[in-house]
């Protein structure tokens, strides 16, 4: 018996990118970031769609969770453009921080290197700036901070109101 195989190319990176399930494929329409993977969606006021989309990408690099899907990223960073709204100082922050982003990676810019390494090392090489300081600083309040994502991280939320922490497993030892 012969078998005959189909000599058909691989999967290309941007195939196996856009079929990816989260982070799959974000589309810039108007004043909008969308996922139409995902079904949702996020206006700008202030920033760039563009920007917005960039430090969706930037989040997901910075705090890397694959379990979390692109929208709480997308919360995570709509206070930038809030800011950007209220203080322009803050709108040339975020504005040139990305504008630089995309120069060190080269054509096609950050949102554009295939690989998280590559950008993680461009990520590095910012990692002193004010900018990048700006944007990570308020990842740890704002995506955390999310309560949609605390079951996620097995997190029940304050202890407080049920009984706090010394009732409801603090002094389990099982594990010893």
């Amino acid at each position: 018996m012969v078998t005959i195989y189909e000599s058909r190319p691989g999967l290309s990176r941007r195939e196996l990118l856009k079929r990816s399930g989260v982070g799959a494929l974000l589309v810039i329409s108007g004043s909008a970031v969308i996922s139409p993977e995902h079904a949702w969606g996020l206006e700008t006021s202030a920033l760039k769609p563009e920007t917005m989309a960039t430090l969706i990408q930037m989040a997901r690099d910075v705090y890397p969770h694959d379990q979390l899907p692109d929208k709480y990223y997308a919360v995570a960073v709509k206070s930038h453009d809030e800011q950007a709204g209220k203080d322009a100082a803050h709108r040339d922050l975020i504005e040139n921080g990305i504008a630089d982003l995309d120069k060190r990676s080269g054509k096609g810019g950050y949102r554009n290197l295939g690989w998280e390494d590559q950008r993680v090392a461009v990520l590095k090489q910012v990692e002193a700036t004010p900018f990048f300081q700006a944007v990570r600083g308020g990842l740890v309040v704002s995506l955390y901070n999310q309560k949609e994502v605390w079951p996620v991280f097995g997190y029940e939320g304050e202890s407080y109101s049920k009984g706090g922490y010394i009732a409801r497993g603090f002094n389990d030892i099982e594990w010893l």
